[in-house]
């Protein structure tokens, strides 16, 4: 049975595209994925980009970056807090 393709979020450069990673809690580095495009701008904004992969083709491409795993439809991301913020 064929696996439905994941919405993953990138950074686009201007020649090319790189996968972005996100830290757990404890700070360890993951990838994300997202079951549909709608929870991805949900959880990451409506400009965030994406590309579709397959969950094996996305864990062939992070296998060498001691990235502990990844996460499909996070319940929820943190925004870094501004400097000094109270």
């Amino acid at each position: 049975m064929s696996e439905a393709p994941l919405f993953v979020p990138v950074r686009k450069g201007r020649f090319t595209v790189s996968l972005r990673l996100f830290r757990t809690a404890a700070g360890r580095r993951t990838g994300v994925a997202f079951s549909s495009s709608l929870r991805l701008a949900n959880a990451l904004g409506t400009g965030q980009e994406w590309v579709r992969l397959s969950e094996p083709a996305l864990r062939g491409m992070i296998q060498d970056l001691d990235v502990v795993g990844i996460v499909v439809d996070p319940a929820g991301t943190m925004i870094p807090s501004a400097a000094g913020a109270a």
